[in-house]
């Protein structure tokens, strides 16, 4: 079968255990999911056992709905469980004066607070489930990169306060430093009030534990390899089994099998991001830097840098880039994001790296994220392309998903930014070039 994919095949290749540092802390999942081997049928068949997928799971079977979940490789193998671990506002590219332009002043209202109510339901399944999620920081900070960008942040505060009352605390150079957030190219920051650290991996085996105890049934190793759509029923066929599901839900974001999937086909684009985290900092060295806060932060970089220090006094470094998805590239790209680090933290060059990865985001055409329908009988579902920030809004989708389908909302309810399209890049508008193992796009050209 021709497969129809822009990401070199060892993006997705199920079988690799991930060397990230979630792994090799996470709690372990303690519930069974064994693959599926046999023929089974249920209501809802869900595609991908990340943050989205088990959100919709757990809510669904909270209801009573039989509902079954097929992961390509062990539960949250993608993006949901080898992030950043930032729980926050902004799952979108798109502007925000050009998202008021396209979809209207309320309705970007309504989006920006279903972002801000992601957050507090983040919160709420760990407080209602119990997950150790090694929750840190209050709030996120962004760092000037460069003195050009420091007015730019004074009309961000302006407009954040003007357009939707969020309060935000502008902060100089002096202020950064006297609040622990010290570095030689942070010339500015400022500080939201939403969203806090917290360990990705935990988080979604904790949602994997509450959907299957709520009687979800979870199926690790069993990738869809086969989609029939029939009169009755949509027909899903892994390696060793067979699932008849009245509904679908592909949760599978930046990994979506776009050969198997043919309604997200040309509609997806993802995208690398890479993490490296070192050993832990003594009281001295972070002193020694000026960088003692826990606060989420990232700079104003259009390919941005994210990071923290983590509870148990690691740091936690990230960025955007890259665009060879090989072996070849994974590890080329290590000594350019350690760089990138020791230059932002120079007193800190000294410190070991002790864990390094990467994965992949999704970004849509239309800057934002979608939730709804694929087809017009209503029966394939999907909520994806968070931009690289999904910990909170796969959670917020997933279960507005599951409330779609039970019929407890309506689209006409929700943020419309959210459920207007999933539209296909323009293919006239590209020319496709083929380099070291990744498919790099030229020729994008943005319409409004």
């Amino acid at each position: 079968m021709t497969m129809f994919s822009i990401t070199h095949p060892a993006t997705a290749d199920f079988s690799q255990p991930i060397d990230s540092y979630w792994e090799a802390s996470a709690d372990p999942l303690a519930i069974q999911a064994a693959p599926l081997t046999t023929s089974e049928h249920c209501d809802v068949a869900v595609v991908g056992a990340g943050i989205t997928g088990l959100s919709a799971a757990l809510t669904l079977a909270e209801q009573g709905i039989n509902v079954r979940v097929l992961e390509a490789g062990p539960l949250g193998w993608g993006a949901s469980g080898r992030n950043g671990g930032f729980a926050c506002i902004g799952s979108h590219k798109l502007p925000y004066g050009v998202m008021i332009k396209r979809y209207g002043l309320e309705a970007t209202q309504s989006y920006y607070q279903a972002m801000r109510d992601s957050v507090e339901l983040v919160a709420d399944n760990l407080r209602r489930f119990t997950i150790d999620a090694w929750v840190s920081g209050s709030g996120e900070v962004t760092l000037a990169h460069h003195p050009s960008r420091i007015s730019g942040l004074r009309e961000e505060q302006e407009f954040l306060k003007s357009t939707f009352g969020e309060d935000t605390t502008f902060l100089s150079k002096d202020d950064l430093q006297a609040l622990g957030l010290k570095g030689p190219a942070f010339f500015a920051g400022l500080k939201a009030q939403v969203g806090f650290g917290l360990h990705p991996l935990n988080y979604v085996r904790g949602l994997a534990r509450a959907a299957s105890g709520a009687g979800a049934r979870l199926h690790a190793q069993s990738a869809l390899l086969r989609w029939e759509e029939t009169p009755s029923a949509h027909l899903l066929h892994t390696r060793d089994g067979r699932l008849a599901a009245r509904h679908v839900i592909v949760a599978t974001n930046g990994y979506t099998p776009e050969h198997i999937s043919p309604l997200h086909r040309g509609r997806l684009l993802p995208a690398l991001s890479s993490i490296i985290v070192t050993r832990q900092l003594s009281d001295a060295e972070r002193a020694a830097q000026g960088w003692i806060s826990g606060l989420m932060a990232f700079d104003s970089r259009n390919l941005l840098h994210y990071f923290r220090l983590l509870p148990n006094g690691r740091f936690l470094f990230g960025g955007r880039g890259g665009t060879d998805g090989s072996a070849a590239g994974d590890t080329a790209y290590r000594p350019v994001l350690t760089k990138a680090f020791h230059e932002l933290f120079p007193a800190w060059r000294h410190v070991d790296v002790t864990h390094y990865w990467r994965g992949l985001v999704c970004l849509a055409y239309d800057r934002v994220p979608y939730l709804g329908a694929l087809n017009e009988g209503k029966t394939v579902w999907t909520a994806i392309a968070y931009h690289g920030n999904g910990v909170a809004m796969g959670s917020w989708c997933g279960r507005a998903l599951a409330h779609l389908l039970l019929g407890r909302t309506s689209e006409e309810t929700l943020p419309p930014v959210l459920t207007r399209r999933l539209a296909r890049f323009p293919l006239p508008a590209f020319r496709p070039l083929y380099l070291k193992g990744a498919y790099l796009w030229y020729g994008w050209q943005d319409r409004q």
